[in-house]
Formats: C-alpha cells, structure tokens, sequence
C-alpha cells in the first residue's frame, strides 16, 4: 500500500537530487563528477492490463555525453516475495527503454526489512540461476547519523534523509534537534520544504510529534508583536501554497490529468487539514476527482 511515508522516502530524491552525491559515495558506488540529473516517468506498462510502476526514476548523466544510468527508486516497507520479479522487470525494461545502464535503489527504514532487501535475489528453476538481482540498499545501518547542527546545515538534504531513517530509534531526538537548528539558518524556502517533508516521511510515530514541537521554536515564539503576527499570518499563507503544490505535483507525477477546476479548487483551498487529507489520497488515486472525497 502506498502511503505519504512511503511517498517522502523516495520523492526527496526527485526534488533534492544533491542528495545523490553522498548516497552514492555511501554505497561505494561512483557517481560521475558533475553529472546531470533529470527525473523521467515511472510507468514501466508495456501491456494494459498489467500495470507496473518504479516510485521513482532518474537518468544521470555525465557531463561531455557520455554514456550514463538510470537510477530505479524504490521505498520498501516491508519484506515482499513478488518484488524480485517486480525488480528484475524494472531493470530490464529501464535498460531496454533508454539503452543505458540501470540500478535499483531501495530505501529502507527498519533493519530487517533492509537486509533482505540486499538480497540477492536468484531467479530461474531450482537448480539454476536464469537471472540475478542485486539491488543498492539504504537503510538504518548505512545512512549517517547526523546530530552536528551544523553539519545538517552543510547537507540539509542528508540531515533529512538521516531523521527519517532513524528519527524513531534511540538517536531520534538528538537528530530532530540538530535538524530544527540547522532549519533555524535556512532559507524560508528550505525550512518550509524540508519541515514538512519530514513530518510526512515520520508517519504516525511519536517522532513526529516531537518534530512538531521542536519546529514552532524558529518562527518567532509567543512575542504577540505586530511583526510575529505579519509574519505568521505570511507564513500560513506560503504553507497553504506549499502544500496544494504538493498535491499537485504528486498527481502529476503519476501522469493524472488535472482540469483547470480542479487545479483551482486545490490552489484555493484554504484549510491546511483538507490539503493534507488530498495529499495522501494523491498518491493512490486513480483521477484527480477522486481526492475530493477525503476530507473535501
């Protein structure tokens, strides 16, 4: 089942690419110096009926024109038998399609999950090995820990990635705490994506509350001046457009059509909880019609 946690572990990667560098210098694999990155479609269907999608999918491009990747996303969850197939097809049909080389990446949160997902995964019959998959993991034993506020200044992208693996564990409430100081000395634009892609990718867990706390500390707390109040009132505001782009984007990255009256009604929603509510209906509805049934 996809879910907004599931949604945030690999959407970061799409919009914060930078994240690519030390991902890959992590899994000891090279990453061309100052390579492009596009985001490309994550519909693998080639027959109707079957549908198959990668949650996510990049090309890497070195600069010069040389040959690249195609980097394969996947956020896991749990333990899945049917994925090998799922994984093998994705690399096979990405190579097929674009006539580079292609790898999977898949991003864990719990450990166990993470060291099955390393596989390798053998397929053929009993006996014989027709096909093998070795996917690159990510998970709670590989992702840094990051309690430094201001290393999470440097690698903002890294800090985040780091408080969603590992934000429920023992080292999660030092890691929030250097993350919300780091946030303190962002950009308003960073602040606002990073705070909230956070609180997404924690799902319902009591590490999301303590983000919720730490958070409001930044934004000017319990002056009652005429500034904090302008300043409040301009943040709503920006929250409010934050996150009807979200739901927008998340459809439109799964290539649903958005009319014109949907698109108005999103962007002119004025309660944060309806927003959220489409947000995570966006991500598993089938048109853009039918996220006005949560929380509309």
């Amino acid at each position: 089942m996809v879910t907004s946690r599931h949604e945030a572990a690999h959407r970061i990667f799409q919009d914060r690419p930078e994240l690519l560098e030390p991902v890959f210098r992590i899994l000891g694999v090279p990453l061309p110096a100052k390579a492009s990155v596009e985001v490309l479609t994550a519909d693998t269907t080639e027959i109707r009926p079957l549908e198959r999608r990668v949650d996510s999918v990049l090309r890497i491009e070195p600069p010069g024109g040389s040959t690249g990747l195609i980097l394969a996303i996947e956020a896991q969850g749990r333990r899945d038998p049917d994925k090998a197939v799922s994984w093998a097809y994705y690399l096979s049909y990405l190579k097929a399609k674009y006539g580079c080389p292609a790898l999977l990446l898949v991003v864990c949160q719990d450990k166990a999950t993470a060291d099955w997902a390393a596989g390798p995964f053998r397929l053929g019959p009993e006996g014989w090995t027709a096909l093998s998959v070795h996917p690159l993991v990510l998970g709670p034993d590989n992702v840094p820990v990051i309690t430094d506020p201001e290393r999470a200044a440097r690698h903002l992208a890294l800090a985040t990635f780091s408080a969603m693996t590992h934000g429920r564990g023992e080292d999660g409430p030092a890691i929030l705490e250097a993350l919300a100081r780091a946030l303190d000395t962002a950009d308003p634009e960073s602040t606002a994506y990073y705070s909230e892609l956070l609180e997404i990718g924690l799902g319902n867990s009591p590490a999301r509350e303590i983000w919720r706390k730490l958070m409001p500390r930044t934004y000017f707390p319990g002056r009652g001046t005429l500034i904090e109040q302008t300043w409040q009132e301009g943040e709503a505001k920006g929250r409010l457009e934050e996150r009807a782009l979200s739901v927008l984007r998340v459809l439109e990255s799964r290539d649903i059509p958005v009319s014109p009256a949907v698109r108005e009604r999103i962007t002119t929603c004025a309660f944060m909880d309806t927003l959220g509510y489409w947000l995570e209906a966006a991500v598993t509805v089938s048109t853009a019609e039918e996220i006005f049934v949560h929380g509309g």
